[in-house]
């Protein structure tokens, strides 16, 4: 009798063993399954068509994938994103490049920099009227173009301008507020306006511009070395989370493809996040941002999200030309290629 009772207490220390083990496993895949790192990823503007593939990257659940809790906020401009992701308020953002440059110019900026480039050639432009005389960039000579202040593109001007033989006295800057830039293009109480070339030339038709009149002059077509928007980490963040950030920068890529095969739907998803969002004007900005800033000649050899240094370096200089560096960066200052996939894993699909 007594060995029957041994079996029957073996048999129930075996069955409570396997119970044990089941019920740990499943905790332990639960616990796997949960997004485990959060992030606060801060846009340094308004919603716009060039932020969908971080929705997508949301929506259709890459980030999750990776373990990523990602909210996104929005700061106005890349100055206060910068501020924000140094003082750690944000671990991850997009910011203007170029921007980024100048702050590390300083002598006591926080080391911050990119890991992830998005547009491989920078927006900025300069979109006129046909029908005022300018077909070229040198037409301007003896224009006026509208300026928003604090534009960032005319930090570029002087070394374009330079670079293309412009007039430079005999072009009129025209300051205003960003609220009116297309108005008074439209009205014809301005020559040309500086911007996106994805935003402003839309805008303009939205306006009821002929699209025949409208001319976009893009820095990139001039001899513009600058990068666009990218990814920048807080160096503490990027310092004890790596993974965190290799995996950001992984759903960041899938979204990117995902933006490029469902365009339609990747405006939609935009459009859902802004107050009266028009998909079909969302649509027309992203395809834009799609053949003008990212899937570039470069990208399209070297892969999504890297730079090339030399390149980087140029774009420095351009910059030096128009802004005094108290200490002048380095590519490797501004960019940090180490949370990138290889380039087999940052090909376009």
């Amino acid at each position: 009798m007594s060995g029957y009772k041994t079996i029957v207490l073996r048999g129930l220390l075996a069955l409570a063993i396997s119970l044990a083990a089941l019920m740990t496993r499943d905790v332990m895949a639960t616990e796997t399954a949960a997004p485990s790192t959060a992030i606060h990823f801060t846009f340094d503007r308004s919603i716009d068509a060039s932020m969908a593939p971080f929705f997508l990257a949301a929506k259709d659940g890459g980030f999750g994938t990776e373990r990523l809790n990602v909210t996104f906020n929005i700061a106005a401009g890349s100055p206060e994103t910068l501020a924000r992701v140094a003082k750690g308020d944000s671990e991850l953002a997009l910011v203007d490049i170029n921007e980024l440059i100048r702050f590390r110019g300083k002598d006591d900026a926080a080391p911050l920099k990119a890991v992830f480039v998005l547009f491989n050639r920078a927006p900025y432009a300069i979109v006129a009227r046909r029908s005022r005389g300018i077909h070229l960039l040198p037409d301007l000579d003896g224009k006026t173009v509208g300026v928003v202040d604090g534009d960032l593109s005319m930090r570029l001007w002087p070394a374009l301008a330079q670079q293309n033989g412009v007039n430079t006295p005999n072009v009129k800057f025209h300051k205003m507020s960003a609220a009116v830039r297309e108005p008074i293009l439209s009205a014809g109480q301005v020559d040309a306006v500086a911007g996106f070339s994805y935003l402003s030339a839309v805008n303009l038709r939205d306006r009821g511009v002929p699209g025949a009149d409208l001319v976009v002059l893009r820095f990139a077509d001039y001899g513009c070395e600058a990068y666009g928007f990218a990814v920048v980490a807080n160096p503490a963040f990027a310092a004890t989370k790596p993974e965190a950030v290799k995996g950001f920068v992984r759903a960041l890529i899938a979204g990117i493809n995902a933006s490029i095969k469902e365009p339609a739907r990747a405006a939609n998803e935009v459009a859902s996040r802004i107050d009266d969002g028009d998909r079909d004007r969302e649509l027309e900005r992203l395809r834009t941002v799609l053949v003008d800033n990212i899937l570039t000649d470069e990208v399209r050899r070297n892969g999504l999200g890297g730079i090339d240094p030399a390149r980087m370096e140029r774009s420095i200089d351009q910059i030096a030309q128009d802004f005094k560096f108290q200490k002048k960066p380095a590519a490797g200052d501004i960019f940090d290629d180490r949370f990138l996939p290889p380039v087999a894993g940052r090909q376009i699909n």
